[in-house]
C-alpha cells in the first residue's frame, strides 16, 4: 500500500501454500464469455484514480458494444490477503489492481498466477510510455522485480518530496530552497526563531524516508541497483548510506527534528502540517489530496534539495490473472487507462498521472505536483523506498531511526543494527 511499506513474503508465501494454489488453476485462454469483463480495483470513488477509471470504463464500454463490465470495488486488504486465492478461482476478476513488489506480484508471477503480458507491452507501446524506474515494479525475475517479464502496467507514480507552509516562510523571511545548502540555511532560520522546521514521525515510516532522501542526496542509479536489485553488496559504513545516517542524527541535534517526535505516528506529523504547526514535512504524495482537502492556509510542495534520485514508485499494477478467460478485452482496458484523457482526470484530481502532460492540468499546485514527478521519471530518478529490499525491514528502520531522534544510539550503532538484517535477508532471497 502507499503509506507502509511493509514487505510479507513470508505471511504471503504461507498463505498461498495454504489455501493450495499450487496445484489448482485454470488454462487462462480466451475461450471463455468473451462478452464480459470482470475488473477489480479498491480505490474509493472519490479519489483521483477512482474518478479517472469510472470515465475509462465509461470509454470501454462506447468502445466494446456488446461487452458487459462487471466492476467490484474491493477493500485493499481483502484483496492483499487472498489474492492467490481469489485470481485462482472461477469466481475472480479478468483484471485486477495489486500492489506492486516481491513479496505480492512477484510472488504471484512466480507462482505462475499473472499473465506474462511482455509480448503486449512491447505491441501497444506500454514499455515506450514507461519510464525505466516505472518499468522496475512491472517487471519481475523469477519473483524479484527490475527485470525480466512484465507482469503488470501502472498508470499513476507517488513520490516523496517537502511539503511547506507558505504563510510560515513568508513570515519568518524563508525562500523556497533549491539547494542542500539552501534547505539547511532555511531550517536554521526556523530554529533561530524558535520554530523547529521539520515535522518529523519516529514511530513510523517518514524518519526511514528521511534518511533515504539523505542518502538519496549522494547517490546515483548504481547504488539504487545494489541496495534494492542486489546488483552487488552495499557497504552501511561507507557513503551513501554512512551520510545519511550521520546527516540525520546532525540534523536531530541542529533542532531540525524535535527530539519528542521518536514517538510520534505519521498521522501525528500529517495533522501537525494540517494545523500549521510544521512549517515543513518530508513525505509522500499519498497526502497530497488530503492536504489540498483540509488545510485552510497557503501551501505548496518541492523536491528534496538537490537531489536527482527521490523515494518513490510507480502506483500499484493493473494485473491480469492467468486464468483469465478475457484477456484481450483487460489489456484493451489497461490502455484505455494510459490515454492522455484518463491521465489527466488523474492529474486534475490530485493524482500523479505516469505520462500526464502539465498543460492538461488546470489547477497551479496539481501541475507542479505532476511536474515534478514527470522530472524525477525523465531522469530515471525514482529510487523506490528504504524498507523494500528485505522482508521485515520495516520494522527494522522504524527502531533505528528512532534511536537517533532520541539520541539513544549512535549513528555507528544504528549503521551496524540495520545492516545485519538487511545483508541476512538478501542473502536469504539469493538462496531460494
Amino acid at each position: 500500500m502507499r503509506r507502509f511499506r511493509r514487505v510479507a513474503v513470508v505471511a504471503m508465501v504461507a498463505a498461498l501454500t495454504a489455501t493450495g494454489l499450487a496445484a489448482c488453476g485454470g488454462d487462462g485462454d480466451d475461450s471463455g464469455d468473451a462478452n464480459v469483463l470482470k475488473l477489480w480495483h479498491y480505490e474509493s470513488a472519490n479519489s483521483a484514480m477512482g474518478i479517472a477509471w469510472d470515465r475509462a470504463i465509461e470509454i470501454f464500454k462506447e468502445e466494446h458494444q456488446g461487452v458487459e463490465v462487471r466492476f467490484e470495488r474491493k477493500a485493499f486488504e481483502q484483496i492483499q490477503q487472498n489474492a492467490g486465492m481469489i485470481i485462482n478461482s472461477s469466481e475472480g476478476p479478468d483484471i485486477m489492481e495489486y500492489n506492486k513488489g516481491n513479496a505480492t506480484s512477484g510472488l504471484l508471477s512466480s507462482q505462475g498466477l499473472l499473465t506474462d503480458l511482455t509480448e503486449e507491452a512491447t505491441k501497444r507501446g506500454w514499455d515506450k510510455a514507461l519510464s525505466p524506474s516505472l518499468q522496475t515494479t512491472a517487471r519481475y525475475d523469477n519473483g524479484v522485480m527490475g527485470s525480466g517479464n512484465w507482469y503488470g502496467v501502472p498508470n499513476y507514480g507517488e513520490y516523496v518530496m517537502v511539503y511547506y507552509n507558505k504563510e510560515l516562510f513568508a513570515e519568518h523571511g524563508v525562500t523556497v530552497p533549491t539547494t542542500m545548502a539552501e534547505f539547511t540555511a532555511a531550517m536554521d532560520t526556523f530554529v533561530a526563531k524558535g520554530v523547529t522546521p521539520l515535522g518529523m514521525s519516529g514511530a513510523e515510516y517518514p524518519a526511514g524516508q528521511l534518511f533515504y532522501q539523505l542518502a538519496l542526496s549522494r547517490a546515483d542509479r548504481a547504488f539504487v541497483d545494489n541496495y534494492q536489485l542486489y546488483a552487488n553488496p552495499v557497504d552501511f559504513k561507507a557513503d551513501p548510506v554512512r551520510y545519511g545516517a550521520e546527516t540525520f542524527a546532525e540534523w536531530v541535534g541542529k533542532g531540525y527534528v524535535a527530539k519528542d517526535s521518536a514517538s510520534l505516528k505519521a498521522e501525528d506529523m500529517g495533522t501537525a502540517f494540517i494545523s500549521g504547526k510544521a512549517p515543513m514535512i518530508v513525505s509522500g504524495s499519498w497526502w497530497y489530496g488530503r492536504f489540498k482537502s483540509e488545510i485552510t492556509f497557503d501551501w505548496d510542495s518541492f523536491l528534496f534539495p538537490g537531489n536527482t534520485m527521490h523515494a518513490g514508485s510507480s502506483g500499484n499494477l493493473w494485473v491480469v490473472p492467468e486464468t483469465s478467460k478475457a484477456k484481450n478485452l483487460a489489456y484493451d482496458f489497461i490502455d484505455i487507462t494510459l490515454r492522455p484523457e484518463i491521465q489527466a482526470l488523474i492529474g486534475n484530481n490530485g493524482g500523479v498521472p505516469v505520462s500526464g502532460d502539465p498543460a492538461t492540468i488546470s489547477d497551479e499546485k496539481d501541475r507542479r505536483l505532476i511536474e515534478n514527478f514527470n522530472t524525477i521519471s525523465s531522469q530515471d530518478g525514482l529510487a523506490f523506498y528504504p524498507d523494500w529490499p528485505v522482508p521485515g525491514y520495516y520494522d527494522v528502520l522504524v527502531s533505528g531511526f528512532q534511536s537517533l531522534i532520541n539520541q539513544s544510539k549512535t549513528p555507528d550503532q544504528v549503521l551496524d543494527a540495520i545492516a545485519k538484517p538487511y545483508q541476512d535477508g538478501v542473502a536469504e532471497i539469493k538462496r531460494d
